[in-house]
């Protein structure tokens, strides 16, 4: 188990770029039932274990993932998700480098649930909700950038459908853009950093995620 951070109220996971947190239709196994049954082993718990999931990555993005293991963690921390008291930063490996090395993408996305993918669209309108995001370009190579993308709302699929539509697609990711995938099915978005004050005891907790060592693109920028 790849544990990045735990104590008894919170529990934090890096992880792989094909596991799903939450088992939904597929029936695949899932980060959280893997958790549960490692966290009974290791503290030899009876009973079932009590497991929280506070956020979600999608299925092939790699990093950062926080669960709570007391339900008074869970309340606070899903409070201050929506609140917006959580930092979180990504890094994104893109096609093409951006215009402006820096800057903030404000648009309003509409997400599309047959198809499970967000468009951008010009304005305000039902059914659409405003993201916002603030990109900087940290590293390059001769065929790819290397942005750092600081999350200011959490839409669905935010950074993957932004970065598409400023032309900068996400590496290996077919369903915005990108011509052919990865290996294993990932796409090169990493959850690479969190912090926010501990629900429980308010001391400031920082975690960053190692890059996925299963993708060799990344050492490139290693030591960005």
């Amino acid at each position: 188990m790849r544990v990045l951070y735990e104590d008894n109220h919170l529990i934090i996971i890096n992880k792989s770029g094909s596991e799903i947190v939450q088992s939904d239709q597929t029936g695949d196994p899932s980060l959280e039932e893997e958790l549960k049954r490692w966290i009974k082993e290791k503290y030899r718990k009876p009973g079932n274990v009590f497991l929280g999931v506070v956020h979600r990555l999608d299925r092939p993005v790699s990093g950062v993932v926080v669960f709570a293991r007391t339900s008074k963690a869970l309340i606070r921390l899903n409070e201050m998700f929506r609140q917006g008291e959580v930092h979180k930063t990504y890094l994104a490996i893109v096609r093409n480098i951006p215009r402006e090395p820096e800057g903030t993408l404000e648009q309003y996305l509409v997400r599309n649930e047959k198809q499970n993918k967000s468009y951008v669209c010009d304005r305000e309108r039902p059914g659409a909700k405003k993201a916002v995001l603030h990109y900087r370009l940290v590293g390059r190579s001769d065929r790819y950038g290397l942005l750092e993308i600081d999350l200011k709302t959490g839409r669905h699929h935010q950074i993957r459908c932004q970065l598409a539509s400023m032309g900068c697609p996400i590496r290996g990711d077919l369903k915005y853009g990108f011509p052919r995938s990865n290996p294993g099915g990932s796409i090169s978005l990493h959850a690479r950093r969190i912090s926010f004050i501990h629900p429980v005891s308010k001391e400031l907790i920082e975690v960053t995620a190692p890059f996925p060592a299963e993708e060799p693109l990344w050492k490139i920028f290693q030591s960005e």
